[in-house]
């Protein structure tokens, strides 16, 4: 195989396919990443359409699948330029069966189970062919692609089989699918894959802006059309709360993250790394986004009512996910615990049932002062060494 694209020359597999080059994301995976915000947006509206403890852990397990079919594509694009060769039109067909799994999304477990299954083998079948285009006489990423492909028929077989029944037979058939098949990369290695770590880590920044987007989308359809004085309340707070899911992410982690995972020792420790803190751990924040999103929804459609106990769970819940997802992603990089950002989860998870007791945008206010206080707690403390991590390289190194 020709050298990875390390050494400024442009390098070539078959079918004009071209190993990527740059750190940039390119516009045609932004492109991707449009059917994805469908996708997630169809998790949001599988679980409003069913409030209950099993459509939320149905969207979940939705969610996971998807996001588990959508960074197998961030580690393809990590290998090869999808702008070039063939590569742009396989993309091309991956998107277009990735809108119709969206289109699934809501009744996966019902009456378009079936295609949701047959639809989401096909998304995986072409990132699989991608891979395998990247890796004609790379013998370490063909092992690792085809571990990854004995994971993917065994998780579609079984979505497949799950289509046959429901109840609880089918949410366990579905729950197995998904952890063998994210378990796939854990059990056959990773020294093999390859990765450009400027580019895996902006890639993942850009989709927690996605689902924090779905996040403003469900205030804008959570209002209906209708607008009055507790209505444009949530709204502000609704966007306040997104705005403060924001800041904990990119304000210091993204910046720090992505420079470790650069840091780190090319080859096994530095996948391991990737695969841990963003493949598995993202799926964290990203579900905590989708399910304080969820719970958005639900309070600017009765903000002056009581949430129920499961909207209450996923506003609150979720945004305390989130927070759960950051302290793991810290402890997977220096073996530290953010007790800040623990604590800040736990009291959360305590607020649930006495959200349940008043207004929906009380409630949205209370987890908006105790995020924002924490942001305004941990900026303070972060100091000076804040100003210098947020400035440009260049900038630092002259000062």
């Amino acid at each position: 195989m020709p050298e990875m694209a390390t050494n400024g020359e442009t390098s070539q597999t078959r079918l004009g396919a071209v190993l990527r080059e740059g750190e940039r994301v390119t516009p045609l995976e932004l492109f991707f990443d449009l059917v994805f915000v469908l996708a997630i947006t169809q998790c949001t509206v599988l679980m409003s359409h069913d409030p209950t403890w099993s459509g939320l852990a149905q969207g979940l397990l939705v969610l996971g699948m998807l996001w588990w079919a959508w960074t197998g594509y961030s580690w393809l694009t990590s290998v090869l330029d999808p702008e070039e060769g063939a590569v742009r039109l396989v993309m091309f067909g991956a998107m277009a069966a990735l809108l119709i799994v969206s289109i699934c999304v809501p009744h996966a477990f019902g009456n378009l189970a079936l295609a949701f299954a047959l639809t989401y083998g096909a998304v995986r079948v072409a990132h699989l062919g991608l891979f395998m285009l990247a890796s004609p006489e790379d013998d370490g990423l063909r092992h690792s692609v085809l571990g990854l492909a004995a994971s993917t028929i065994v998780a579609v077989s079984l979505l497949a089989a799950a289509s046959l029944i429901d109840g609880l037979a089918q949410g366990a058939l579905w729950m197995l699918a998904l952890l063998l098949d994210m378990g796939g990369p854990y059990f056959f290695g990773s020294s093999g894959w390859k990765l450009v770590p400027g580019h895996f880590a902006e890639r993942h920044g850009l989709v927690i802006i996605i689902a924090l987007g779905e996040s403003i989308v469900a205030i804008g359809v959570g209002a209906s059309g209708e607008l009055d004085l507790s209505i444009a309340a949530a709204a502000v707070l609704g966007v306040a709360l997104a705005a403060a899911m924001w800041w904990i992410y990119f304000d210091v982690v993204a910046i720090v993250s992505a420079r470790r995972l650069a840091e780190a020792e090319v080859g096994r420790v530095q996948n391991e790394m990737a695969r841990d803190s963003y493949s598995y751990l993202h799926l964290a924040m990203v579900a905590g986004i989708v399910l304080a999103a969820l719970g958005l929804k639900t309070t600017i459609g009765h903000a002056t009512a009581h949430l129920d106990t499961v909207p209450a769970f996923a506003l609150l819940g979720g945004v305390a996910i989130y927070l759960l997802g950051h302290v793991a992603f810290r402890f997977r990089h220096v073996r530290t615990v953010n007790r800040r950002r623990l604590l800040l989860a736990l009291v959360l998870l305590i607020l649930v049932p006495v959200a349940t007791e008043v207004p929906a945008v009380a409630a949205l206010a209370v987890a908006n002062v105790l995020i924002w206080a924490l942001i305004a707690y941990e900026t303070r403390l972060y100091g000076e060494g804040r100003q210098r991590l947020r400035r440009p390289v260049a900038e630092t190194a002259e000062a």
